[in-house]
């Protein structure tokens, strides 16, 4: 799939602002990514099938907390190995109830970055087969990413 392809399918469930797609061609020299998008938070697992079937891995997903904006922003960054291109998905959810629905059945992978977003950020990642924490003991009732964090 060529990116304009893949720009016309992440377009049909990218978040709208004043009716325009929240997609964005990038210059992979200067950003290092050739395309991002913001999707809705309930269309995170679509995106990841749309990529999949374009061939790309899901390399990392981390979050960015927005505390006086009481929103979190989760970044996932995928990568095509045969072709080099990198393309970032974001969705934004509330702070105060931070849900996504897992990518682990789409990249068996996910289930590690998810439990990491997890212990570090507290977002409940819906269908995952298994939030044990990964990096943190496993009694944490704390999330040391959050801007909020005093521990």
């Amino acid at each position: 799939m060529q990116i304009d392809e893949l720009k016309t399918a992440l377009t049909t469930i990218s978040l709208h602002e004043a009716g325009t797609p929240v997609i964005t061609e990038t210059e992979h020299n200067v950003k290092g990514t050739d395309l991002e998008s913001t999707v809705p938070p309930e269309r995170v697992a679509e995106a990841g099938r749309i990529l999949d079937a374009a061939r790309f891995a899901l390399e990392a997903i981390t979050g960015i907390d927005w505390l006086e904006q009481g929103r979190m922003e989760i970044v996932y960054d995928y990568t095509h190995f045969d072709s080099g291109r990198r393309v970032m998905v974001r969705a934004f959810i509330r702070r105060d109830e931070p849900e996504l629905p897992t990518l682990s059945s789409i990249f068996p992978g996910a289930n590690w970055h998810e439990r990491e977003t997890h212990d570090f950020f507290g977002v409940l990642f819906t269908g995952h087969p298994d939030l044990t924490p990964l990096l943190l003991q496993e009694d944490a009732d704390f999330h040391p990413l959050r801007k909020d964090f005093t521990g």
